[in-house]
């Protein structure tokens, strides 16, 4: 029997779309899923299914600046200890506890596996950032991202692409399609539970700038007033955050709050609800590393509008949408009605080329690309990094991402 390669998976926090990447890798190698925190900062709840991999929490909970770096070393240099990984794969190079991850393999000599969705257009670069990045990245064996504009950004900063899989960005399609399939053909009270309209697009989303929700929200307006008279479906925008009241004050000025439902956030096992009854999804972010919102739309076998900055795009939308550019609000309008315009059949054909891609991006694909990256990463000669390397990990903190 082939020997299962020892890896350890470090997140902040595995909730249950960690777990289940980490259950499909677990069927390939000898997983140990170590989390910084053992709460998370949203609260998605527990996992459905038992664990098939050993998980180890460092800290009770883990935030910002707490514990202190010389805790977090400490912490997981007992992890190491305990799992005696032959790879170690770290979720990015700012994230938080990656520079404590790193740091304490480079000294004990264990190859990484850096886990990115970095992309060239996520936010301006500067050149002095950018060089310390290359040698950062440099510390890191192989990689494993989410698609292919961060394949070509890692290759820029110096990563050979041989090196480079995909499959990190990933959700349990099977839950989705299975809850949603169950949902559309149950008794459709469960629509008015949760106050559904009969027609609706949705957007599931933080309230924070980036996701350009005042945007969408306009457009939404525009695309009600190029419709007129013709049934125009109504928004449900799941999520919460600093922009509510904004929002809210948004849709009072614009004579929206009898269109525009916002239930608040909801946690997984609420989700297949929502994606269930929708017509569609829409995603209007102005920069996006990937967005797993896609991958949950596509499982549930749904059309999609997607912003054209969403690191997912050239994964996940095809044949199954549109895309727009997110600056653009009488784009997003225009993409609005021609989606509400389709026939029910044509909706249906868009939702099967949805599913058709959505069976590409599963666990088992992150499971598969880890696996690639760790067989290579143990493969490698080691580097040795003298003091010149950990100064670098030092620098890394200040990098962004």
């Amino acid at each position: 029997m082939e020997h299962k390669p020892a890896v350890a998976v470090v997140f902040h926090h595995i909730g249950p779309y960690h777990h289940a990447r980490l259950n499909a890798a677990a069927g390939r190698l000898s997983v140990t899923g170590i989390e910084w925190s053992a709460k998370g900062y949203d609260a998605w709840g527990a996992a459905d299914s038992p664990a098939r991999y050993a998980k180890v929490s460092l800290f009770p909970e883990a935030a910002h600046r707490h514990p202190g770096s010389s805790q977090r070393r400490r912490a997981f240099y007992s992890a190491l200890d305990q799992a005696n990984p032959d790879v170690v794969a770290v979720n990015g190079w700012n994230n938080f506890g990656s520079l404590a991850a790193a740091s304490c393999c480079v000294r004990r000599g264990i190859p990484m596996v850096v886990m990115s969705e970095s992309a060239r257009r996520d936010e301006p670069r500067t050149w002095w950032k950018e060089m310390i990045k290359r040698q950062i990245v440099d510390l890191y064996s192989a990689a494993l991202v989410g698609g292919q504009r961060h394949v070509e950004y890692l290759v820029e900063l110096g990563m050979p692409r041989d090196r480079i899989f995909i499959g990190y960005d990933v959700v349990d399609n099977g839950y989705f399609a299975r809850r949603a399939s169950e949902l559309r053909t149950s008794n459709f009270e469960i629509r008015k539970k949760h106050g559904l309209p009969e027609n609706y697009f949705l957007a599931s989303a933080r309230f924070i700038e980036k996701k350009n929700l005042p945007s969408l929200i306009k457009a939404y307006a525009e695309y009600r007033q190029m419709a007129e008279g013709n049934a125009p479906w109504d928004l449900v925008l799941l999520g919460e955050g600093l922009l509510r009241e904004t929002l809210d004050a948004q849709l009072s000025t614009l004579n929206l709050h009898g269109h525009v439902h916002l239930p608040g956030f909801k946690q997984y096992h609420e989700l297949p609800v929502y994606y269930a009854f929708a017509r569609a999804f829409v995603h209007a972010s102005t920069t996006e590393q990937w967005g797993l919102v896609v991958n949950e739309a596509i499982a549930s076998r749904l059309p999609v509008i997607v912003s054209n900055r969403c690191g997912c795009v050239p994964e996940l939308v095809a044949d199954n949408g549109f895309t727009f550019d997110p600056v653009n609000e009488d784009e997003l309008a225009a993409r609005l009605l021609e989606m509400a315009s389709l026939s029910r059949d044509d909706l249906e054909h868009l939702g099967e080329a949805s599913r058709r891609i959505a069976a590409r991006f599963g666990p088992d694909r992150f499971g598969e690309g880890l696996e690639q990256a760790a067989r290579v990463a143990i493969q490698l000669t080691q580097k040795r990094f003298g003091l010149m390397g950990r100064a670098l990990l030092l620098a890394v903190a200040t990098c962004a991402r």
